[in-house]
């Protein structure tokens, strides 16, 4: 039941003092739990002894353009393609600009609304109506009207500012998914990159090893005809080179499928578009890693939830403002008369204005339902905060006991590899002077080879980890450059 008061001109004054009083939960941002420090940023001692301590470098934030850290010319311009030419992110740019126009259809709930109908009306009464049909009396008549009506809401009790302040927030928070897309579709870029000049470097691995499994298959041709070896020589030395070309050739289905993700990514046909073979000069770059807590700040994912808390709790403002009257002053002006000669004369005018107040008195309990639902949203989005906060602690770690224990693997591979070239030259050489049969030199080749790839797939893998691990960071990115909520409801 809704019961309509009207009201007088000195209740304005009163009504008037209340004019900024904004019900609802002030809005702070919970605690979360951080560490000090990572785990993985104290010096660690690996199971051989090694080692491994990540640098440290003076400067505790990624540039925006992070990927120029890694000084790849290339990928540096495939970036910027990206940038302009993401269609993902260019959706969330979009999605984005849909929210700030909310907060400016929200804020134009604080202005009064004015509106006019003009209107011309040509009537004639009916002449059998009782006294209508008297000779002389003119059946037709005419109205002319040019009203306006306006009418205001005054915000007393902050439904309105709580309402901007949660389509704020929600903008905010596609700000943030903005941020977050970009920096994903840029990780991605720079993963899809290092993976294909991985492919790049086997190719040159297999083709250097194809080459080598020929002459030995040469090799083994002429002695077995000579009488020096065997026929199982020559179909050891077959078999290599067979197995090595038929790798080769499988490699260049994954370097086509990373240009075509590659293609996608910067906005371009993948029938369109190519990357010439190129070996990689990239290094692992010193990553600032700066604290846990620097988290809540650095990724834009993390900002995303914290908004989502704020607009929630903008929401539970919305709802305890409903159980307050709501008043209305409203008002009406204009120019009638009957004839067209004297519609614009001031004897034509007319007005009416008038406050009213209206409160519900009676609802069932729906304001009260609906305020413990705006609160259990809070609270939600509060635990969603948390976890994500979680999960980005649990990324950063496990990026950077990846990058540990990969440098310390890479080394020890290294290793590995020189021995099995050692193997190799020996075998080689005692095949060659006829001490050995050629059994020893197709263990060493293959030996040596798989080494050699599991070598190239470790740096690989610290590179496509680095950039992860720049990823779980957040970036270049800061909270500092979202929007303000003055700044998200600005006309363009």
């Amino acid at each position: 039941m809704i019961r309509t008061l009207s009201t007088s001109a000195p209740f304005l004054l009163p009504l008037s003092l209340l004019f900024g009083c904004t019900v609802g939960p002030r809005y702070e941002r919970p605690p979360v739990q951080t560490a000090p420090a990572f785990k993985e940023l104290t010096a660690q001692v690996s199971g051989d002894g090694t080692m491994w301590e990540p640098a440290k470098p003076q400067d505790t934030s990624l540039p925006q353009e992070w990927w120029k850290i890694f000084h790849e010319s290339e990928l540096d311009s495939l970036e910027e393609k990206l940038n302009s030419s993401n269609q993902s992110i260019a959706q969330a740019y979009q999605n984005f600009m849909a929210a700030r126009a909310q907060v400016r259809q929200a804020r134009a709930a604080y202005a009064p609304t004015l509106s006019t109908q003009p209107a011309y009306t040509r009537s004639r009464a009916s002449a059998n109506q009782s006294g209508r049909s008297i000779p002389g009396v003119n059946l037709n008549s005419n109205a002319f009207n040019f009203p306006f009506d306006v009418s205001w809401q005054p915000d007393v009790f902050g439904r309105i500012r709580n309402s901007v302040r949660e389509f704020a927030d929600a903008a905010q928070v596609s700000a943030s998914d903005l941020a977050n897309q970009r920096l994903t579709e840029q990780a991605n870029l720079a993963i899809f990159y290092f993976e294909l000049r991985g492919q790049d470097a086997e190719i040159d691995l297999f083709d250097r090893t194809i080459s080598a499994y020929r002459q030995n298959l040469k090799l083994t041709q002429v002695r077995s005809k000579t009488g020096v070896d065997t026929e199982q020589s020559v179909a050891q030395a077959e078999l290599n080179l067979n197995s090595a070309q038929a790798t080769a050739t499988n490699l260049g289905i994954a370097r086509a499928q990373q240009e075509h993700a590659i293609a996608m990514l910067i906005g371009q046909p993948a029938s369109t578009f190519s990357l010439p073979h190129r070996a990689l000069l990239a290094a692992i770059p010193p990553i600032p890693v700066g604290v846990p807590s620097d988290l809540l700040q650095r990724r834009p994912d993390v900002a995303a939830t914290e908004r989502n808390m704020a607009q929630s709790n903008a929401l539970i403002g919305v709802g305890i403002a409903a159980f307050y009257p709501n008043f209305n002053i409203s008002g009406s002006a204009g120019l009638q008369s009957n004839a067209i000669n004297n519609w614009m004369a001031w004897p034509s005018r007319f007005f009416s204005i008038g406050p009213a107040a209206a409160e519900t008195l009676l609802d069932g309990g729906q304001r009260r339902a609906v305020v413990a639902q705006y609160k259990a949203q809070y609270q939600a989005q509060v635990a969603n905060y948390r976890q994500t906060v979680l999960s980005a602690l649990q990324a950063t770690e496990d990026t950077l006991a990846s990058e540990r224990i990969l440098a310390i693997q890479i080394v020890q591979q290294q290793e590995t590899v020189q021995a099995a070239a050692r193997y190799y030259t020996l075998a080689n050489a005692r095949y060659r002077t006829g001490v050995d049969t050629y059994l020893n030199v197709f263990t060493a080749e293959t030996s040596l080879l798989t080494n050699q790839d599991t070598l190239i797939t470790l740096k690989i893998q610290q590179l496509t980890n680095s950039v992860q691990l720049i990823q779980n960071l957040g970036g270049g990115w800061n909270a500092s450059q979202l929007p303000s909520e003055s700044e998200v409801g600005a006309k363009r």
